[in-house]
């Protein structure tokens, strides 16, 4: 596992502890998740994808990554404490719809599996149905009729 993953995965959960324990603003709530985090290869910055149960609406959402990225240096202060490399990364925050959007794309899926389905069926049949008259024309032509004989 390279460097950058290590410490990526170290700010994912000391950020995840320090917002369910100790953030005490109560515009960011008590349900926020901290989804992903990617750190630069140099480790200077630190981009992290949060979302929240609390906020519904488009405006909620930005205020809430408002909220996190003004308190991003009591973050990276929290994360320097704990650890012992030479620098901290800065923590930008940024909102995941992914979340919201998961449920909608699952359907989208299903939806185009369910119509690829049908139309393998479909394809099936006509291919069924193309044989079936083949063996009928066969069948009319006779055993003899149906093949060129070799010379």
């Amino acid at each position: 596992m390279s460097r950058d993953l290590k410490v990526a995965d170290f700010v994912r959960d000391e950020l995840a502890r320090i917002l369910q324990f100790e953030m005490r603003d109560p515009r960011v709530g008590q349900f926020v998740s901290v989804n992903d985090v990617r750190v630069s290869k140099d480790l200077s910055y630190a981009e992290i994808y949060v979302s929240s149960l609390e906020t519904e609406t488009p405006e909620a959402q930005s205020e809430l990554i408002e909220v996190l990225n003004g308190a991003a240096g009591y973050f990276r202060s929290q994360l320097a404490k704990r650890h012992k490399m030479r620098t901290t990364p800065k923590p930008r925050f940024h909102y995941d719809a992914l979340i919201e959007e998961g449920p909608a794309m699952e359907r989208l899926i299903d939806t185009a599996i369910a119509q690829e389905q049908a139309q393998g069926i479909a394809e099936v049949r006509g291919v069924a149905e193309e044989r079936a008259n083949d063996s009928e024309d066969q069948a009319l032509l006779g055993p003899d009729r149906g093949c060129h004989e070799s010379v």
